[in-house]
Protein backbone atom coordinates (compact mmCIF):
# COMPACT_ATOMS: atom_id res chain seq x y z
CA UNK A 1 0.00 0.00 0.00
CA UNK A 2 1.15 3.43 -1.22
CA UNK A 3 1.10 6.60 0.63
CA UNK A 4 1.29 9.77 -0.80
CA UNK A 5 2.26 11.33 2.51
CA UNK A 6 5.67 9.81 2.09
CA UNK A 7 8.88 10.47 0.52
CA UNK A 8 12.59 9.99 0.70
CA UNK A 9 13.78 11.83 3.33
CA UNK A 10 11.99 13.85 5.99
CA UNK A 11 9.98 16.95 3.80
CA UNK A 12 10.14 20.14 5.49
CA UNK A 13 6.71 20.40 4.82
CA UNK A 14 5.49 18.06 7.82
CA UNK A 15 7.96 20.42 10.12
CA UNK A 16 5.03 22.52 10.94
CA UNK A 17 3.08 19.41 12.82
CA UNK A 18 6.02 19.41 15.14
CA UNK A 19 5.65 22.53 16.84
CA UNK A 20 3.48 22.19 19.86
CA UNK A 21 5.33 18.71 20.84
CA UNK A 22 8.11 19.87 23.32
CA UNK A 23 9.27 23.10 24.85
CA UNK A 24 8.97 26.87 23.79
CA UNK A 25 12.23 26.88 22.41
CA UNK A 26 11.33 23.43 19.95
CA UNK A 27 8.63 25.81 19.17
CA UNK A 28 11.11 29.16 18.56
CA UNK A 29 12.95 26.58 16.47
CA UNK A 30 10.40 25.13 14.16
CA UNK A 31 9.27 29.09 13.64
CA UNK A 32 13.01 29.56 12.31
CA UNK A 33 12.97 27.12 10.17
CA UNK A 34 9.40 27.18 8.60
CA UNK A 35 9.13 31.05 7.99
CA UNK A 36 9.09 32.22 4.40
CA UNK A 37 12.25 33.91 4.74
CA UNK A 38 13.99 31.23 6.73
CA UNK A 39 17.69 30.65 5.95
CA UNK A 40 17.80 27.19 3.82
CA UNK A 41 21.35 26.42 6.25
CA UNK A 42 18.92 25.82 9.17
CA UNK A 43 15.93 24.56 6.91
CA UNK A 44 18.85 22.14 5.16
CA UNK A 45 20.15 21.58 9.33
CA UNK A 46 16.93 20.63 10.18
CA UNK A 47 15.86 17.90 8.04
CA UNK A 48 18.99 16.68 8.27
CA UNK A 49 18.38 16.26 11.89
CA UNK A 50 14.98 14.38 11.56
CA UNK A 51 16.68 12.25 9.04
CA UNK A 52 19.04 10.86 11.34
CA UNK A 53 16.58 10.93 14.28
CA UNK A 54 13.68 9.39 12.31
CA UNK A 55 15.70 6.76 10.09
CA UNK A 56 14.67 7.89 6.65
CA UNK A 57 17.40 6.47 5.06
CA UNK A 58 16.08 2.97 5.83
CA UNK A 59 12.75 3.72 5.21
CA UNK A 60 10.89 1.91 2.02
CA UNK A 61 7.51 1.96 0.71
CA UNK A 62 6.29 -0.99 2.16
CA UNK A 63 7.69 -0.13 5.72
CA UNK A 64 5.09 0.76 7.96
CA UNK A 65 7.01 4.22 8.96
CA UNK A 66 5.80 4.89 5.23
CA UNK A 67 2.38 3.62 5.63
CA UNK A 68 1.59 6.27 8.42
CA UNK A 69 3.91 9.16 6.51
CA UNK A 70 5.90 11.64 7.08
CA UNK A 71 4.56 13.56 9.31
CA UNK A 72 2.87 10.75 11.81
CA UNK A 73 6.00 9.21 11.57
CA UNK A 74 8.41 12.85 12.34
CA UNK A 75 5.84 13.20 15.13
CA UNK A 76 5.98 10.00 17.12
CA UNK A 77 10.21 10.36 16.32
CA UNK A 78 10.29 13.78 18.43
CA UNK A 79 7.39 12.63 21.02
CA UNK A 80 9.81 9.51 21.31
CA UNK A 81 13.13 11.26 21.54
CA UNK A 82 14.25 10.91 25.27
CA UNK A 83 16.84 13.70 25.14
CA UNK A 84 16.07 17.02 26.52
CA UNK A 85 14.92 19.65 24.32
CA UNK A 86 18.46 21.58 25.11
CA UNK A 87 20.03 17.97 23.55
CA UNK A 88 17.55 18.33 20.17
CA UNK A 89 18.88 22.03 19.70
CA UNK A 90 21.90 20.74 20.07
CA UNK A 91 21.47 18.13 17.42
CA UNK A 92 20.18 21.01 15.37
CA UNK A 93 22.97 22.94 15.01
CA UNK A 94 25.55 20.03 14.81
CA UNK A 95 23.39 18.64 11.89
CA UNK A 96 23.58 22.47 10.17
CA UNK A 97 27.19 22.53 11.09
CA UNK A 98 27.86 19.58 9.53
CA UNK A 99 25.65 20.78 6.24
CA UNK A 100 27.56 23.67 6.50
CA UNK A 101 31.14 21.68 6.63
CA UNK A 102 29.85 19.71 3.68
CA UNK A 103 29.18 22.42 1.51
CA UNK A 104 32.56 24.39 1.84
CA UNK A 105 34.69 21.24 1.04
CA UNK A 106 32.21 20.87 -1.89
CA UNK A 107 33.34 24.33 -2.68
CA UNK A 108 36.83 24.13 -2.44
CA UNK A 109 37.25 20.91 -5.03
Amino acid sequence: MYNSEAELLFPLRAAPDLEDLRSPEWRKLIQLITRSDADPLDQFGFVYMMVKLGGCVSCNSDSFRAMKGCAACARQTIRRYRGSDQELLNLFNASKKEVVNYLNRQETH
